[in-house]
């Protein structure tokens, strides 16, 4: 790989032993020097972020990263068990690899784990998931200018805010990569 191919946000590149996923890019270059690139790198085992500047001509690999469909089963403490479907086999994976994403785990979810040297490492969502509504505040009478809302807490403990008649029970919507409400399901 060139380090053009560093411009595809997403890419997972290997750099020594550790996985490392492209989050921002942006092309440098000086008078009389070669192309630069800097880029902005998170470390998925660690979730580290870090700045690291290629020059033209550096060589880049990229990581073997496996990935497989699962379903999250639960919560122990800090552990999060999902099972794999092909051998029905359970698995965990540490909170501090998956960050926000806790916030759209429920019982049954599918997803995909992505595998560094047959180490779960982290997991894709699906684009939007369905949460329930365990608390949310009556909405105000004549409060209804400006695209009112009020802040919901879902069944996962993801505190978001919701247009004002959304009510407890409901079944919401929510976009797993913005965390924002997209829209309430009917019953």
């Amino acid at each position: 790989m060139d380090i053009n191919d560093l411009k595809k946000i997403g890419l997972i590149i290997k750099i020594g032993d550790k996985p490392l996923q492209v989050l921002n890019f942006s092309h440098g270059r000086t008078a009389q020097r070669k192309a630069t690139v800097k880029t902005k790198l998170r470390n998925l085992i660690t979730g580290q972020v870090l700045e690291k500047t290629f020059n033209s001509g550096d060589e880049i690999r990229e990581a073997d990263i496996k990935k497989e469909k699962a379903s999250f089963l639960y919560k122990s403490g800090n552990e999060f068990y999902f099972l794999n479907p092909k051998n029905f086999e359970q698995f965990t994976v540490p909170q501090n690899l998956l960050g926000e994403k806790t916030n759209f785990l429920k019982d049954g979810l599918e997803i995909v784990v992505l595998y560094f040297e047959d180490q779960p490492i982290s997991v894709e969502l699906p684009k939007k998931v369905d949460l329930k509504v365990v608390s949310a505040p009556p909405a105000l009478k004549g409060n209804s200018v400006n695209k009112p809302s009020k802040i919901a807490t879902l069944e996962t403990g993801l505190s978001l805010s919701v247009p004002i008649f959304v009510e407890e029970n409901d079944i919401v919507r929510v976009n797993t990569e913005t965390g924002e409400y997209v829209e309430r399901i009917l019953n």
